[in-house]
């Protein structure tokens, strides 16, 4: 059995690519108005934000700087950037890397390792279904935009009747790596090889082209 440890700021302070394979198999647990949901992380993302690092990323919401929407992202590591996709899905993000220079690390999928009742009645899914995709798991662990973003997942401290903390293990041995999922353009490429996934786990998620990305991809 993996053993796991309470997350800390320094353990997120890198850059969102150097820090995102790390979470690959580490655990967030969820307690929202008294129902806890534990999740193991199986795909993330990494997004770098203005200047953050040596490439810059045209696919990050923190790209154009500072805005109302992505705040958390330029904040301390460890807090959650909660935002709303499409209108509808509350997708979730680790905040990481220096504070002030803004970056995080998307949860695209992740197994439901307790509170699947729970996960199941918050969307109507079952088994792998129930978070794969951000959208899914945003739901399934029951953070909502607008009322949880910016909930720090180091010190547990409650928000709108919820918590949230971070647990890491040990590195997962396989990794696998390639473009972001739905990115449009250059930053779906694999000019940004920043999508981090468990080889031949059945919670991760469909890959699929952003718009123009496949026509971008197949001209480099």
């Amino acid at each position: 059995m993996t053993r796991l440890r309470p997350a800390t700021r320094a353990d997120l302070a890198g850059l969102p690519a150097d820090v995102a394979p790390g979470l690959l198999g580490a655990e967030l647990t969820t307690v929202v108005d008294g129902v806890e949901v534990r999740l193991r992380i199986t795909e993330v993302e990494a997004y770098h934000g203005k200047g953050t690092g040596p490439v810059p990323d045209p696919g990050s919401h923190a790209r154009m700087g500072p805005t109302a929407r992505n705040a958390t992202m330029w904040g301390e590591p460890g807090h959650l950037y909660v935002y709303l996709s499409h209108g509808i899905h509350s997708c979730v993000n680790v905040v990481c890397g220096p504070e002030g220079e803004a970056g995080g690390v998307l949860l695209r999928a992740g197994e439901i390792v307790e509170g699947a009742d729970a996960a199941s009645a918050r969307s109507g899914r079952t088994g792998r279904d129930l978070a794969r995709g951000p959208g899914r798991l945003g739901q399934a662990i029951g953070l909502r935009h607008a009322l949880h973003d910016g909930i720090d997942a180091i010190t547990g401290i409650p928000q709108h009747g919820a918590t949230a903390a971070l647990l890491l293990g040990e590195p997962i041995a396989e990794i696998a790596a390639g473009p972001r999922v739905g990115v449009a353009g250059l930053a779906g490429t694999d000019a940004y090889p920043w999508r981090f996934w468990i080889p031949g786990d059945r919670t991760v998620s469909p890959f699929r082209w952003g718009r123009g990305a496949a026509e971008v991809q197949s001209a480099r």
